[in-house]
Parts: structure tokens; C-alpha cells; sequence
């Protein structure tokens, strides 16, 4: 009896663990290169998640992640479709050059495997119109994911948004002391600081944040006209792209102002929204304050309201419970949908900052 009672002691053991890995996200890990890939190869270790592929054809980087994360040799191919030949994960999550995006996601969706893509979309709208196509074409899911999607302060800002009425105008701040000056790695840098692997400088790597934020403030509508100017403040350390970027865009009541740069004495996501009854303001790293929404009712009457926890604490915990519990796909900000009117909307940027004209959309 004792023999049949361990037997069976083992067989609901390994049924277990055999269902929690079942509930467990599987992916693909194409690149390596983008230092918020990181935060990935952590949940790995952790158990949060399961790679079970890493694409990246930079031997040496692949020798620094394996040496890193303690990751075999058999996790490694050097191509996506290598990769997909071999296993079918529930996802694909992107992790390199926007430049190199679009062939990823073509491979993915032709054999229906939905993708997650760091911030943002793509390189261009050319590129995002072909990924819409295909989306549809395969009835498959693309994903953008931006880490300000998770910070507490604008998802606080953005839940409480309808308290200041009629809203006239979003100012955002985004950025830090430049990528190189913060200590990102050559691999990052390599590709983020050339214009034609990531699309430009500061106007792309933050002016997408604010462009995120408006498209939710104005309920996935486009702005009639964008305009932008960039700077050039360090040519020596930025000789390719421009290092900090402001980027207007124009409703037909309303106007957002995005201020993206590599110049800010210290790192700033910050966003002020001002309406017809009030004013809110959210500072994700500059408040030493537990609770960073401030709410000005009027000119009298300012207030600092607790934020509600969010239901989701990132993009992993989101697309776990999708993608393996059927659970509602209705963040609208991680959607293609959404993430077409961003990349147009930097298209728009940079042609505007490139001719020195507003461009009308």
C-alpha cells in the first residue's frame, strides 16, 4: 500500500506541474539586441514564462545571454523560421531593430503564431499598413508593447482622464541622458542611434510614448496634422540621428505636445492633461511621492488620489491570460489598431521635422 500511495503521490505531482506548465505563456524570443529583452530572459528564470526558442544571429551576443542567463546551447537558431520549424509557441515577442520587425512578423503570422513586438510597431507605415494586411489576411494577433502600457501613474491618469471634462490639451515628457550616457549596451545603441534601423533618435525611442497616450485620450482617432522640429545637440555622441525631438499634434479640439529627448538631466515620463474641469498630472520617476497623480479640481482645490492596482502588472501577465485563459483582449493600447495610428503618426513627425512643414493627415 505504502508503494501504490508514493506511486500515486508522483503521478499527481507530475499532473501538476504537468498543468501549471500547460498555464505557463510559451514563446519565441527573436533578438537579443534590445536591452528590455532583459526583463524577459528574467521572467525565463523565474518560471513566469517559457522560452523555447531564442533567434539572434550575433554569435557573440548569443555567447554574452548564454553565459548570462545560463541558457543551452539548443535554445539557439540563427533564423525565425529556423526556429518555427522546430516548435509552435503560443507566441512570438520581439525584441530587435524596428528596421527588422516586419520580416519576424510575416514568418510568425503565416503559420497563424501571434507576436508581441517591442515598442514601436514597425519602422514605417509602409511597413504597419503590410502588417495590418497580414494580420487579416491569417485572422493572427500583433502586439505592441510600450512599458509605459504598466506604469501605475498613467494608467492612473488615463482611468481618471474624463474627470477633467472637455480636454484641450496633453503635455508629455519623455526621455533621459541619452542611451549611451545611461550605460545601454553597444547592441542596443548600435541599432537605436542609427536612422536606418530604428527611424530616428529621440523623436522615435520617446516621441512614440506621447503619440501613445493621445491616441487613448482621443479614443483611437487620428490628428488631423502633426508638426515637429528636432535638435542636434550632440553630434559627436549621436552623429546619425536627431537626440531630442518635439513633436505637436493637432485635434480638432484638443493638442498634444510631446517633448522626447536624450537631454534631460535625468530620466522623465511624465504627462500633464488639462481639460474644461480640471487638470491631472502623472510623473512615473520624478515624485518621491507613494502616490504620483495630482488632481487639480480648480484653482483652489488641489487633491492627491490613491491610484486603483491594476489588474495586470505587464504585458506577460496580460498575454498569459489571453492567449492560454481566453481571457477579454481589450487593451486597446497593446492593439494593432492603435499602434497603426502611432506609426503614422512618427511618419508624419519625421517628414515634418525633415521639411520643416506641417503635415496634414
Amino acid at each position: 500500500m505504502k508503494n501504490k500511495a508514493g506511486i500515486l503521490t508522483i503521478v499527481l505531482s507530475f499532473a501538476l506541474s504537468f498543468c501549471i506548465a500547460q498555464d505557463k505563456l510559451h514563446i519565441i524570443l527573436a533578438g537579443l539586441s534590445h536591452d528590455h529583452v532583459n526583463r524577459i530572459l528574467d521572467k525565463n528564470k523565474t518560471g513566469e514564462l517559457v522560452i523555447d526558442g531564442i533567434v539572434e544571429d550575433d554569435k557573440e551576443l548569443c555567447n554574452k545571454r548564454k553565459a548570462e542567463w545560463q541558457l543551452p546551447d539548443s535554445l539557439f537558431f540563427s533564423s525565425i523560421s529556423k526556429a518555427l520549424k522546430k516548435t509552435h509557441p503560443d507566441l512570438v515577442m520581439v525584441f530587435t531593430a524596428p528596421s527588422a520587425h516586419l520580416a519576424i512578423i510575416e514568418n510568425s503570422l503565416s503559420l497563424h503564431i501571434p507576436v508581441m513586438v517591442e515598442k514601436p510597431l514597425c519602422y514605417a507605415y509602409a511597413d504597419a499598413k503590410r502588417i495590418a494586411m497580414l494580420s487579416k489576411k491569417f485572422d493572427t494577433k500583433v502586439y505592441t508593447n510600450f512599458p509605459s502600457q504598466w506604469y501605475k501613474s498613467f494608467n492612473g491618469l488615463l482611468s481618471k482622464a474624463a474627470e477633467t471634462g472637455s480636454i484641450s490639451k496633453m503635455i508629455m515628457r519623455g526621455g533621459h541622458r541619452g542611451p549611451i550616457e545611461i550605460g545601454c549596451s553597444r547592441e542596443f545603441t548600435n541599432w537605436l542611434t542609427d536612422s536606418l534601423k530604428n527611424g530616428g533618435g529621440a523623436l522615435i525611442d520617446f516621441g512614440c510614448y506621447g503619440a501613445l497616450i493621445m491616441t487613448e485620450l482621443m479614443q483611437g482617432k487620428t490628428p488631423i496634422a502633426v508638426y515637429a522640429s528636432t535638435k542636434h545637440l550632440k553630434p559627436a555622441v549621436y552623429p546619425k540621428v536627431d537626440d531630442a525631438a518635439t513633436i505637436v499634434l493637432e485635434y480638432p479640439n484638443a493638442t498634444g505636445v510631446i517633448e522626447a529627448s536624450w537631454n534631460w538631466p535625468y530620466t522623465i515620463m511624465d504627462a500633464e492633461l488639462y481639460g474644461s474641469k480640471g487638470y491631472l498630472h502623472a510623473s512615473e520617476f520624478n515624485d518621491s511621492k507613494p502616490l504620483p497623480v495630482l488632481i487639480s479640481k480648480n484653482e483652489k482645490e488641489t487633491t492627491r488620489e490613491e491610484i486603483p492596482e491594476m489588474k495586470y502588472k505587464d504585458e506577460v501577465a496580460y498575454l498569459t491570460d489571453v492567449i492560454k485563459k481566453g481571457a477579454a483582449d481589450d487593451n486597446r493600447m497593446l492593439s494593432l489598431e492603435y499602434n497603426l495610428i502611432i506609426v503614422k503618426i512618427l511618419d508624419a513627425a519625421r517628414k515634418s521635422a525633415k521639411d520643416g512643414k506641417k503635415v496634414i493627415l
